[in-house]
């Protein structure tokens, strides 16, 4: 169902689930307009162009991800629920298709292709996950509670790879539960105890 709306967040959360869709060449301003009820114009008073739109849904999507990770830290401190807590998030957007694929992600297997003004920003939010993760990772080694077999930044890397591929074979399958079968034996290298 359409509403009337033109809001600058009804119009990035429209981009959002084009892009989840099909990637960033799969919509248009025409596309947003016809879904949200507005005039192309107003998208453009909003974003006069597509690369606005798009970089400044991936600057919002990096501020929710620090946000995110702030306040888990914070209710979570532990690194082994830390990541745990991480994937499982990602497994419950997956099954309710709230968030099914991590839009930088999507992003990121454009990116020879993407502006460099959104190459830029969807690199921004691939530092600083894989900084987060880097110190989650190093925190556990270092407490004993996580066990690696490398340099804490390229147990990081790894792991968000097995993330974002989890993500990519449960859209590949149809299968939600191939997120969770995939990162289980990461999970189990990491955390020894891990079901």
């Amino acid at each position: 169902m359409n509403k009337p709306s033109n809001t600058a967040d009804d119009i990035l959360a429209a981009a959002r689930t084009f892009i989840v869709a099909g990637g960033y060449d799969g919509f248009s301003y025409a596309d947003i307009a016809e879904v949200i009820g507005i005039r192309k114009a107003s998208i453009h008073h909003h974003f006069p162009s597509k690369v606005d739109l798009v970089q400044t849904l991936v600057r919002r999507y990096l501020e929710d991800a620090v946000t995110g990770m702030t306040e888990l830290e914070r209710n979570v401190p532990d690194p082994p629920a830390l990541l745990r807590t991480y994937t499982g998030f990602w497994a419950q957007c997956i099954e309710d298709a709230s968030r099914p694929f991590c839009v930088c992600a999507l992003l990121a297997s454009e990116l020879p292709a993407l502006p460099p003004e959104i190459a830029v920003e969807v690199r921004a939010y691939f530092r600083f996950l894989s900084g987060w993760l880097t110190g989650v990772i190093e925190r556990g080694a270092g407490q004993g509670t996580l066990t690696i077999s490398a340099a804490p930044r390229a147990e990081a890397e790894a792991f968000m790879a097995t993330v974002h591929g989890a993500m990519l074979s449960a859209r590949a399958y149809g299968d939600t539960a191939a997120f969770g079968m995939i990162l289980a034996p990461t999970l189990r290298k990491l955390i020894p105890e891990a079901d």
